[in-house]
């Protein structure tokens, strides 16, 4: 069903209760809708509710309010009725590659598990897509008899993307894979991550910090802050001309490799630390930081709404005739 979105958010909210009687609001009313077939990016501070966001989508964190549906199957019916059909269609990517697999176990025995729990195939079968993932990351045969802590960074993230990827799901939702790697093993696992994706039709959704990766290899993005969607949309339009004032702030950080551009760079500095997501204030979440601040920016909170020729933008300086510029 290719017109039906692989992943799609509705209203979702994920509030932690603390001991002070509180709730700290880490994810607050989200909507998103990823396509079939995108290489989708969430970016913001750290804090927004990116990570959050990502967990609450594969299962492995509960919402409090919303839905979330997996091609077209609404995440609760999927862990009710069918949790392993839900791993072989999405799977989710670690941040820390250490931490996500079994130190104890051969990289041989990470990557067969998976098959054997869904019982695809016998041991000969099973051999052979073992060394199909090893091919498809860029990983030797020499590495199956390895455990984890003898392999590189770059390679153990190599290692936790075969493994995602044995039982052949269509969504892969990345939490930071690259934050942990050297700059250079970063820039490898990038071009892994575009050349699977363009070989095998994924759809990704991919949690990062940094930008200039986002439009390198994403095809649309979300900016989010403090719990909210402040603007999604294409990544080249969305860098090109960005609607929100955070998404401008945001992206006046990312350097440019041009010494002329980046010498006319201006940087778009905000006042201020990001007010508490257990006690956020009326309005727009981002007005107290905002240089183009207006009254109804304090006391109406902005729905995300069309921007003219770009995505959707959650700011009261967005509609058919304004555009506002930091």
């Amino acid at each position: 069903m290719p017109n039906v979105p692989a992943i799609d958010v509705s209203g979702v909210k994920v509030h932690f209760r603390t001991g002070a009687g509180t709730a700290v609001r880490a994810v607050d009313g989200v909507d998103l809708t990823v396509p079939q077939g995108v290489f989708h990016g969430i970016v913001g501070e750290s804090g927004c509710g990116k990570t959050t966001l990502a967990r609450a989508m594969i299962g492995l964190q509960a919402i409090n309010e919303g839905s979330i549906s997996i091609a077209g199957r609404p995440l609760q019916d999927w862990q009710a009725k069918d949790r392993k059909g839900l791993a072989r269609r999405a799977q989710f990517v670690f941040q820390d590659p250490l931490g996500s697999l079994s130190r104890r176990q051969t990289i041989e025995q990470s990557l067969e598990e998976p098959l054997i729990i869904h019982r695809m195939g016998d041991g000969a079968e099973r051999r052979r897509r073992i060394l199909e993932l090893l091919d498809l990351v860029g990983l030797p045969q020499t590495a199956l008899t390895r455990t984890p802590r003898s392999l590189s960074g770059g390679q153990r993230q190599r290692v936790a993307i075969a493994r995602a990827l044995a039982l052949e799901p269509s969504i892969l939702i990345c939490d930071e894979p690259l934050s942990a790697l050297d700059v250079s093993i970063r820039a490898q696992i990038v071009a892994l991550f575009a050349d699977l994706q363009a070989k095998l039709g994924l759809t990704i959704v991919m949690i990062a910090h940094d930008l200039a990766i986002v439009r390198e290899i994403c095809t649309s993005v979300s900016v989010m802050y403090l719990g909210r969607m402040a603007e999604t949309g294409a990544t080249e339009a969305v860098f090109a001309d960005a609607a929100h004032p955070y998404s401008q702030a945001l992206l006046s950080a990312v350097p440019s490799p041009d010494p002329i551009i980046e010498a006319e760079r201006r940087r778009v500095i905000l006042a201020g630390d990001p007010p508490s997501p257990s006690n956020p204030q009326s309005g727009c979440r981002f007005h107290t930081r905002c240089p183009l601040a207006f009254d109804r920016c304090s006391s109406e909170e902005p729905l995300l709404r069309l921007a003219p020729h770009r995505g959707l933008a959650a700011c009261h300086l967005v509609d058919a005739s304004t555009h506002g510029q930091i």
